[in-house]
């Protein structure tokens, strides 16, 4: 079995943006295969008390793009087109982790799913992002 090369440096070198920063995201991995990242409940509630459903798309979209930029390769790049998320669950205190997985790779577009988990493993959230890939200038 061969261990799948880990681009946490790639993604920490880029930034990941100010709105990420701001809700408190951070990269746990980041192959080819997959990206995992986490959020502090804290800071990212909404009135009730409860993650708000778009700090979960936040999360999602962070991961995907993210991804999708590393799988579209050198002198290439991702930006989103279509986002949309069905929320399942939701979470009080802790943090929640979203993991997203490439469901197609082409030329010009790629699409993840993302699920959204709490410190429980309990699924909160999936989101399906696609991304276009454009060649740059």
């Amino acid at each position: 079995m061969t261990v799948a090369e880990d681009h946490l440096d790639w993604v920490l070198a880029r930034g990941s943006g100010e709105l990420a920063a701001r809700m408190g995201i951070e990269f746990l991995e980041f192959t080819e295969e997959r990206a995992v990242a986490r959020m502090p409940v804290a800071g990212n509630t909404q009135a009730l008390g409860l993650v708000h459903g778009g700090a979960y798309v936040v999360l999602g979209e962070s991961l995907g793009s993210m991804h999708a930029n590393l799988l579209a390769g050198t002198g290439r790049f991702a930006v989103g087109i279509e986002i949309n998320a069905t929320h399942s669950g939701s979470a009080r205190a802790g943090h929640v982790t979203g993991t997203a997985m490439p469901l197609s790779v082409g030329r010009s577009l790629i699409t993840h799913e993302i699920v959204v988990t709490d410190d429980a493993g309990r699924r909160l959230s999936t989101i399906r992002i696609t991304n276009f890939i454009r060649d740059a200038r």
